[in-house]
């Protein structure tokens, strides 16, 4: 059972008093004509002509300035904020006092009645009836004070702990515009995704999110269970290998956006369930695809936010194509002065870096060598658009190999402000190197080894009716909202991030205020 705080208590009693007196605190119906944005605009157009404006208003009281015989007010609706007058003239003496009494800040209310504009300018609804349509018992957080032109006070939120924004995200979002406003842009960058992709010819499709062998990527899957098929499934890390088994089916190009789940740390840039766009193009190779990806990004950009141009964390990132083009051989040279190239075995590789001063993992394949100087060397250094290519075969065990280089593929991530965004391959289509791939990786890695590929069977009897050459490309669509929005953790473009479990009993430290 909760424990109601003293404000809360308050609320309460009122709660209880409006029932005594036949008022329902929480109505079934509402009635309202016009939003916020609506009504104003209704009156503009109309104002010239000297025509009245009837309307009925619904949002949430933001503020409240009784004074005397009148009182101002402000409501707060999806699409903006207007201000309510109320004066004991036209609602009666006692009316008036029982809003200023029973109403609360955080309450929902409708009001009707005429639109006029005030002597200082502010379009605002003349109020000549009113009624609550849901009454708030826990206050918004604690709030600083903002003073209009006209001198009414609206409370903004003082909930500036990042991680209690994102636990109360309905508060967040009842009291920060901004937060509002991200998540709007990010919806804008889904819409922007499909239209690009669909003007291209694709075809959205969706696929299993429980698979019975996760595949796709190298990461470690949640693990459930069917009771009635007494079969262990697991949420998917990646739609690739379902997406690829399509193009066997004439399926030439195909995407998806959707949730992957993956059962690994949490940071700035990670949460185990996330977004991801990945699509796949019949006859297209790694070169194709890194055109595709800068078109993509910068139409996504310019659509949402009207630029190609955006400032993150301080730094302006230029989206405009072409991107940078780095070779990974080329690139590790000449940060870390190793050649990759000259060092073919894990040992020789890790000795080297010993010697530059870099402690790795005992054990690790000369693939997670390279992988651990791309994350030392060369990513926190790419902030504009960089692309990333020609990576080690056994970190990339579902990507074609180079011609006349078996141990080198044709795969490219791409990296914005020091972090990756996405990753593409010219895709293997080969079923007979597939299988021995998988046989590989399954020898290389140790069981609990995240970079282990497990075999899966079904792909390569679809591989086997044949699969036609092709590109792939995977985006976390999350860090793409983070660049356009210039935030810097991941959990501010979820609305319900992963967080760890608040300790029991420990004090609801929330701000709150009235």
């Amino acid at each position: 059972m909760a424990e109601y705080s003293s404000l809360e208590k308050i609320r309460l009693k009122k709660i209880e008093e409006l029932r005594a007196e036949g008022i329902d605190p929480y109505p079934t119906r509402a009635e309202r004509t016009h939003t916020s944005v609506e009504a104003i605009a209704a009156f503009e157009a109309a104002e010239a002509d000297g025509k009245e404006v009837p309307a009925t208003l619904t949002g949430r009281l933001r503020a409240v300035r009784p004074m005397g015989k009148i009182t101002f007010a402000h409501i707060e609706d999806g699409d903006g904020r207007i201000q309510l007058f109320l004066r004991a003239n036209d609602l009666g003496k006692d009316k008036l006092a029982f809003f200023n009494k029973m109403f609360d800040l955080g309450d929902f209310v409708q009001a009707e009645g005429l639109m006029f504009r005030t002597r200082t300018g502010e379009v605002t609804l003349r109020v000549q009836d009113f009624k609550l349509l849901a009454k708030a018992i826990t206050p918004l957080p604690a709030a600083k004070d903002e003073t209009l032109e006209d001198g009414t006070v609206v409370r903004h939120a003082a909930l500036e702990d990042s991680e209690l924004r994102a636990r109360r995200r309905y508060a967040d979002l009842a009291v920060n515009p901004e937060t509002r406003e991200t998540f709007r842009k990010r919806a804008a960058v889904v819409r922007a995704l499909r239209d690009f992709l669909d003007g291209e010819g694709f075809l959205e499709v969706e696929t299993p999110i429980l698979q019975p062998i996760y595949g796709g990527a190298a990461a470690k899957p949640f693990v459930t269970h069917h009771n009635q098929l007494k079969q262990d499934l697991y949420l998917r890390i990646s739609f690739e290998l379902y997406l690829k088994r399509l193009l066997v089916g004439n399926l030439e190009r195909v995407y998806e956006i959707g949730r992957d789940f993956r059962n690994e740390g949490v940071s700035y840039k990670h949460n185990p369930e996330f977004t991801q766009l990945e699509f796949y193009m019949a006859y297209a190779d790694y070169e194709k695809i890194m055109e595709m990806t800068e078109q993509m990004v910068a139409f996504v950009a310019d659509t949402v936010l009207g630029t190609l141009r955006v400032t993150y964390q301080g730094q302006e990132i230029d989206f405009s194509p072409p991107w940078k083009r780095i070779e990974l051989r080329q690139g590790l040279l000449e940060a870390s002065g190793i050649d990759i190239a000259e060092h073919p075995e894990a040992e020789s590789l890790a000795a080297a870096l010993a010697a530059g001063g870099k402690t790795t993992a005992p054990g690790a394949t000369r693939g997670k060598l390279i992988d651990f100087m791309l994350g030392e060397y060369l990513e926190p250094n790419m902030i504009q658009p960089t692309f990333l290519y020609n990576y080690p075969r056994d970190i990339s065990p579902l990507a074609k190999s180079m011609p006349g280089d078996p141990q080198t593929v044709e795969r490219f991530e791409g990296f914005v402000a020091g972090m990756e965004l996405c990753n593409a391959f010219t895709e293997l289509n080969d079923p007979l190197d597939q299988e021995q791939r998988f046989l590989e990786m399954g020898r290389a890695y140790a069981d609990d080894d995240e970079e282990r590929h497990p075999v899966d069977e079904d792909y390569l009897r679809a591989m086997r009716y044949g699969m036609p050459p092709n590109g792939g490309f995977g985006m976390g669509v999350d860090r793409l909202v983070m660049l356009l929005t210039d935030k810097r953790n991941i959990r501010e473009v979820l609305l319900f991030p992963h967080l760890r479990a608040e300790e029991q009993g420990e004090k609801d430290k929330s701000p709150s205020g009235n």
